[in-house]
């Protein structure tokens, strides 16, 4: 079924318009730019508010609202993924708490910049490293993904939509660095949440029983299902996992990976970075309302299961089915809008990401308040920006071709397992015992990558697609089983947080510098 037939005219004014407005309150908005601290940290002035929408909406990427309501409309979908909100809450306590105090005792802008000045710059430029290699490929992914979907729902070609994605993501980033970055991500932020609840509100209105109707059907189900008490190590949704381990990734991903810890040098003080990055767990609202827009569409589609109408994309990839739902079921120009939501959060990741890497980036080279003059330093920022922005599209482009070869989404969302640990690692060791050398660390960090490889099937299947290896062969390793031709890992990834955070930490302590640290 070619869905994009029912995208017309005024769906594409209506995104157009959209995007358009969005970049003329960016432009508003943008400020002085005449140093790269008006570029990179907003002239520490922006209000704690803007900026803890900002951080949701980042965290929001066009996966989640995508991904999400697919996940629980699909066979065995429920609520157990919100379990993970425990240690998410937990993790960015403790970073408004402890990790927001340091860095504001002198002028930094990244955790990367307090690493350099606790361990030395050869830790600095490893942890740099090791985040760009993360977010590389796993923001290009969400790009990927996003543009899959709105292939599907319009008539652009892939590439096209990835093209279209990137100009904006750097137009705007470009446009007034991070003050604009995270002022258009306060419009996403409205825009997801106005979306999701007229969304849901919307099918709750064309479904028998309304709101008890939907319940009835997804009692039956068990889509509300929401604690999972399993001690199985295989899975990953579990109470266990969510008080034991996330609170590990998502200390590094709010306080050491520099996509989401750059805004909270944006603020005005530490206080203000405190209550933007406590605040900010109110993204657990907008998951939860996702989880119900997900609900919604399996009671709506469920005259068409039963009548086995269903359309056939639901069963290859469940990805397709909110925007599916978007461009058949609601009237144009409202389909548009929520469509350029689809837009706005894949922009939304995307210039996040560029204005992390052209920072890192820059700072791997010259010291962020010596060296070079305001202005070249602005304008490398600026080539910085577009460089990446190009880049990541064309990596965008380039994946799609494997996706016959290899499950790249699988590959580069698994990337968070390699990164997460050794990363928290690294920064506890600059907080805690900075006489760890860099040797130390860069050795737990290769220790790291291949535990989490043993345990992840992502290389095994590459190597299984590309015929070097048999499913019969990657599944004698202990890691592995097989199941209906698949590989499954016998122990969940997310295990590995806690376990390399304490690998990496443990082997910088093994390689001390003598003197005071």
């Amino acid at each position: 079924m070619d869905f994009h037939e029912n995208f017309t005219t005024l769906d594409w004014c209506v995104v157009a318009g959209y995007l358009l407005l969005t970049t003329w309150v960016g432009h508003l908005l943008k400020g002085r730019q005449s140093s790269i601290k008006d570029f990179f940290l907003g002239g520490r002035s922006l209000p704690w508010l803007a900026v803890s929408g900002s951080i949701i909406a980042t965290e929001i990427s066009g996966v989640t609202f995508i991904g999400v309501p697919g996940m629980v409309y699909a066979a065995g979908g429920d609520f157990t993924y919100l379990q993970w909100g425990i240690g998410s809450i937990i993790a960015r306590i403790l970073v408004g708490i402890f990790f927001v105090k340091v860095f504001y005792e002198r002028e930094i802008y990244s955790p990367y910049d307090y690493m350099g000045n606790r361990l030395g710059l050869a830790s600095k430029r490893l942890a740099t490293i090791i985040f760009q290699i993360g977010g590389i490929l796993g923001q290009s992914v969400r790009v990927l993904v996003a543009a899959l979907a709105l292939k599907v729902v319009t008539p652009l070609e892939f590439d096209h939509c990835i093209w279209i994605i990137g100009i904006f993501a750097v137009g705007w980033t470009l446009m007034g660095g991070m003050r604009t970055v995270i002022w258009t991500d306060v419009m996403q932020f409205f825009l997801f949440v106005g979306a999701g609840l007229f969304s849901l509100f919307w099918m709750l209105s064309t479904i028998d029983g309304g709101w008890s109707g939907m319940v009835e059907i997804a009692n039956q189900a068990d889509k509300f299902t929401l604690f999972n008490l399993t001690t199985d190590p295989a899975v990953g949704f579990t109470l266990w996992v969510a008080i034991l381990a996330v609170p590990f990734q998502n200390l590094s991903a709010f306080g050491v990976d520099q996509l989401n810890a750059q805004r909270m040098f944006c603020c005005k003080n530490s206080r203000d970075a405190t209550k933007a990055m406590i605040t900010s767990s109110a993204a657990l609202l907008l998951t939860t309302l996702m989880l119900f827009v997900g609900v919604a569409l399996f009671a709506y589609y469920e005259p068409m299961r039963n009548s086995g109408l269903e359309p056939e994309i639901f069963g290859q990839d469940s990805n397709y089915i909110y925007p599916a739902w978007i461009v058949t079921e609601l009237p144009a120009g409202l389909r548009g809008l929520i469509l350029a939501g689809i837009f706005a959060a894949a922009i939304s990741s995307l210039d996040s990401i560029l204005a992390a890497l052209s920072q890192t980036t820059l700072s791997l080279f010259h010291d962020n308040k010596t060296g070079l003059s305001d202005g070249t330093s602005l304008m490398q920022s600026r080539f910085l920006v577009l460089f990446w922005g190009i880049a990541l599209s064309a990596f965008a482009v380039q994946l799609d071709s494997l996706r016959d070869k290899v499950n790249v989404v699988v590959l580069a969302f698994g990337m968070i397992s390699y990164t997460t640990g050794p990363m928290l690692g690294m920064f506890l060791a600059a907080l805690f015992t900075p006489r760890a050398r860099t040797l130390g660390l860069a050795l737990g960090f290769a220790l790291s990558f291949a535990l989490v490889a043993y345990v992840r099937p992502d290389f095994y299947q590459i190597l299984i697609n590309f015929k070097f290896l048999s499913a019969e062969q990657a599944a004698s390793w202990k890691g592995l089983s097989q199941e209906n031709g698949e590989l499954k890992p016998t122990l969940n990834s997310a295990w590995a947080w806690p376990v390399t955070v304490f690998l990496t930490w443990g082997c910088g302590l093994l390689f001390q510098r003598k003197g005071k640290g």
